[in-house]
């Protein structure tokens, strides 16, 4: 897989979505990330299935839709029909984890399941042939701009080792130049506060590409 750059628009001008998603894919994304957040899974809240709505209409980009709510099972069909292309959830929110990622497929989309800084991965184990995409989680979740936690690079390296080649393993959290390079094994990144944060979104990207190798 060649490496994918994703940015996050939980880090965009929320005055200027539209603007921000359109600039993004002019600089080179491979990819939108919407972090959706229920103020309970996480104490943040963010997007509604309405907001990816309105924004499919912009862009035909991968959208990856992670929810980070207590209770996935009742946004999928929401987030589906928005024009979702992968939804992922996180393994920590779901009582029944591989009948979660099924729904997922059913709707027609990539499945993927993420996972916070301190749980472990053999989850993935009893759920091979349903997901396509594994999310590391670099930071706990929750806010952008947080520091990268350096104990996420072993997960990354455990999880290349388990999952089959085709399964994308990206990672979400402090992803910045410096720590880009740290996180062998991952096809793709999510960045919000680097990039939005930046004068030159172009620059960002590849920068992040090219330091990633």
């Amino acid at each position: 897989m060649s490496i994918k750059i994703c940015p996050s628009m939980l880090s965009a001008d929320p005055t200027k979505l539209g603007r921000e998603l359109m600039d993004v894919e002019n600089a080179g994304a491979n990819a939108i990330h919407w972090d959706i957040m229920d103020g309970n899974f996480v104490e943040a809240i963010t997007f509604g299935s309405r907001v990816i709505s309105a924004h499919r209409k912009l862009t035909a980009l991968r959208f990856d839709v992670h929810l980070m709510v207590r209770n996935p099972d009742s946004h999928l069909e929401n987030f589906a029909m928005a024009g979702a292309d992968a939804i992922i959830i996180h393994a920590e929110a779901c009582d029944h984890l591989h009948r979660t990622l099924s729904r997922i497929k059913n709707f027609g989309k990539k499945a993927g399941i993420a996972f916070n800084p301190a749980t472990p991965i053999d989850a993935v184990k009893y759920c091979f042939g349903i997901f396509d995409v594994i999310l590391i989680m670099g930071v706990n979740p929750g806010s952008s701009g947080q520091t990268f936690i350096e104990s996420s690079v072993k997960k990354i390296s455990e999880m290349r080792q388990i999952v089959p080649a085709h399964v994308e393993i990206c990672v979400d959290g402090g992803i910045t130049a410096e720590t880009v390079g740290k996180c062998a094994g991952a096809d793709s990144f999510v960045s919000g506060s680097y990039i939005f944060g930046s004068n030159n979104y172009s620059l960002a990207i590849e920068t992040l590409r090219i330091n990633s190798r």
